[in-house]
């Protein structure tokens, strides 16, 4: 295996209760663990429960387990519905994190070894009991994770004075990547608060605009008609978002172009109190409009936690004629969405049109919660939410492509 002068450095140290690596994304902080975890596995005398624990039991499995299969092969069994699998011969854990009920099965356990990833991504309640969990005489930790707010629980943590080897990643500790690599990503999140924790490793916090390129200038993302004609569209979708409270509804049709950029074609926003027969009428005029400027929409994507409306919308489309796929929007973390969207229009990947208003107020005037810890978008009322919603809804199924390409 070849390894960084970084990950020298921590294997060569990580001799402590706690071993944790913070830092950039793609730094090489996880590619080091996919042989630390056998050696620390095979060092254990069953004396306590070895538990591997992530944001979900899923971003384990994608994360650490899949590749750690490329490299160990067959020694990396798969999870069973008991939430084990066998690693290098022994029963391991594997559990998400998010929530304190997913390790109550593990509460009382004692833990010899625990491995962690995307530990800010965590419920604070099961970092709390999984530190009173590591209680043999040779229990240990190792873990990683993305830089969060300064004022982190974890930041807490790792300032104390527990017996921590705490290591530090940039983007620039990699050298296994190539240039053009470290390029993009650094474009990618460029203007962002992700370009600090994301690519310099530093825990800062989330405040101002979100979308802070935009804001300054929106009109460097306008698309005219006439540009527009020169734009190969291989697909329209519609984002839906259903309003209730202080929210309203929303409705935005993106055009996904072959060279993977967005453009908003059309946006409105309407008044939540407006009874379901009006906004269906409402909707079917925004769905004729967006047919006749451009004869094609591929799929609608609505909000999941309205199946009533949904059936109601979709009823209504059948009643009008019009044959169009309705379904549930993915919901991805808000973060990866926010991601996603500023990810694009820092590459000049987004584009919008004079029939978007609403979008380009929304991200105008999108700004940080910085109430909360958590790195939360601010909803109250105050800027439009929903509109972000239903642009995020129609785009999320293909974050992959459209941050890759």
């Amino acid at each position: 295996m070849q390894l960084s002068d970084k990950q020298k450095e921590f294997w060569n140290n990580c001799n402590c209760r706690w071993n944790i690596k913070t830092g950039a994304t793609r730094s090489g902080k996880t590619y080091l663990d996919y042989y630390i975890i056998p050696k620390r596995i095979r060092a254990c005398k069953g004396d306590g429960l070895i538990v591997l624990l992530g944001n979900t039991q899923g971003t384990i499995e994608r994360n650490v387990l899949e590749p750690m299969r490329s490299i160990w092969g067959s020694l990396v069994g798969t999870i069973s519905s008991n939430n084990k699998a066998k690693l290098f011969g022994r029963d391991v854990y594997v559990l998400g994190a998010d929530k304190k009920n997913q390790v109550a099965r593990i509460q009382g356990a004692g833990i010899e070894y625990c491995y962690g990833d995307e530990i800010t991504t965590w419920s604070q309640d099961v970092f709390q009991m999984l530190k009173s969990r590591l209680d043999k005489p040779n229990s240990c930790f190792d873990g990683t994770c993305n830089p969060d707010s300064p004022n982190h629980w974890f930041k807490e943590f790792l300032d104390s004075k527990a017996n921590i080897y705490h290591q530090h990643y940039t983007i620039d500790d990699n050298p296994f990547l190539t240039d053009e690599f470290v390029s993009a990503l650094k474009q990618e999140y460029y203007g962002t608060v992700y370009y600090n924790r994301f690519i310099l490793g530093q825990w800062v916090r989330a405040e101002g605009a979100i979308y802070k390129l935009f804001a300054g200038k929106p009109d460097r993302y306008f698309i005219s008609f006439e540009e527009l004609k020169h734009k190969k569209i291989q697909m329209i979708n519609i984002g839906v978002d259903f309003g209730g409270n202080l929210s309203k509804h929303a409705f935005v049709a993106t055009g996904i172009t072959n060279d993977y950029e967005v453009i908003v074609l059309v946006s409105e926003r309407h008044d939540a109190d407006t009874d379901s027969d009006k906004l269906c009428m409402l909707f079917i005029d925004f769905v004729k409009r967006v047919f006749d400027m451009y004869s094609n929409i591929d799929t609608i994507y609505c909000d999941s936690a309205e199946q009533v409306l949904i059936r109601t919308l979709k009823k209504a489309l059948h009643d009008n004629g019009f044959n169009i796929s309705v379904r549930n929007a993915s919901k991805i973390e808000i973060v990866d969405r926010i991601r996603l969207v500023a990810g694009l229009i820092s590459r000049n990947k987004f584009f919008y049109t004079q029939n978007a208003d609403t979008v380009k107020d929304a991200l105008t005037n999108a700004v940080w919660d910085e109430t909360k810890i958590k790195t939360v978008r601010l909803d109250d009322g105050s800027s439009d939410i929903d509109t972000l919603d239903a642009l995020e809804y129609s785009i999320e199924r293909y974050a992959r492509k459209l941050v890759s390409m």
